[in-house]
């Protein structure tokens, strides 16, 4: 499993929340393991911003439509950039996807529930595109790390008519009548250490900085950080999840995962949580990464979304 043993050191060696590093390298380095860019495509406008992603995809296969994950980086909404996010693209390349690796609008631009909308516009956005840049959209995957997958999973759970979609009419043409929401249906999530209880960072023992600075001082916050919660959308026929979380992360509680999972059991929806033991937030061992690795791609292989791998072992 040379690929994956990649991914291991990759994976390993990312900076954790709030360190600093490299932007360009990490698209050069996906590039140089010869997948393709197109990247800086302006999906969105808002708050006067042009929010952009990148389109990655395995090699050789141009003429196929590909199942497609939505990636989202993490920063706890308030730092993070799609570049520095770039190598975690090539989980999912090297299994054979094409990657939508995408910005949001963090806190210093706008707040909560800002980063929500936007994600929820860039999975519109893939439902408009999806024969212009060879996606399939019928298979869409939503990923992230931290409040990358919080976002993956408030993108794949709220719901199709819910106002937070309400911005994604700027994505269509004014020629194109009456708005109608593209966004596809989400067939799975793959959440790395994601946050399901936004309300609960707020306030109390589990409270975080970076989530009191995505609301500020705005009223009614409590209310709104529910409707942001994954937990508040758990429901039958919802899409099945896969979660990848450490059991001593100090930044988002495992309790968290824990709740999500019995949750989605309690709702049949399926799922998995798989927990590393003594894990942090990320930073796992070589080890430990490639064991994850795999689940996911027989996770997601169960379900009929993963195609055949873009490089042998």
């Amino acid at each position: 499993m040379r690929a994956y043993f990649l991914l291991a050191v990759l994976g390993a060696a990312q900076p954790a929340f709030g360190a600093e590093a490299p932007l360009d390298p990490a698209r050069a380095l996906v590039r140089k393991q010869g997948f393709a860019i197109q990247k800086d495509i302006t999906y969105l406008t808002a708050s006067g911003k042009d929010i952009k992603l990148d389109v990655y995809r395995p090699p050789g296969r141009e003429a196929q439509a590909l199942p497609v994950v939505l990636y989202i980086h993490g920063g706890g909404w308030v730092a993070g950039s799609r570049e520095r996010a770039s190598l975690s693209a090539l989980t999912f390349l090297h299994m054979g996807f094409a990657v939508v690796n995408v910005s949001y609008r963090l806190a210093n631009t706008a707040l909560a529930p800002a980063a929500v909308e936007d994600t929820l516009c860039a999975l519109q956005w893939i439902g408009l595109n999806a024969k212009k840049y060879g996606l399939d959209a019928s298979k869409v995957v939503t990923s992230g790390d931290s409040a990358g997958g919080h976002l993956a999973l408030a993108t794949a759970m709220i719901p199709s008519d819910s106002p937070f979609t309400n911005q994604c009419a700027a994505n269509e043409p004014a020629w194109s009548g009456p708005y109608a929401n593209a966004a596809p249906k989400v067939g799975a999530v793959v959440n790395f250490y994601g946050i399901t209880d936004v309300a609960e960072m707020l306030q109390g023992p589990t409270i975080r900085s970076y989530a009191v600075a995505w609301f500020g001082s705005m009223p009614g916050r409590e209310a709104l950080a529910r409707q942001l919660s994954p937990l508040s959308h758990v429901r039958p026929g919802g899409p099945p999840v896969f979660t990848v979380h450490g059991d001593a992360d100090p930044l988002v509680p495992h309790s968290q995962a824990l709740r999500l999972k019995a949750a989605l059991d309690a709702a049949g929806v399926k799922n998995v949580l798989h927990t590393i033991p003594g894990g942090g937030h990320g930073g796992f061992s070589q080890e430990q990464t490639l064991a994850s690795h795999r689940a996911i791609h027989a996770f997601l292989g169960s379900l009929g979304l993963a195609p055949a791998p873009a490089s042998k072992p």
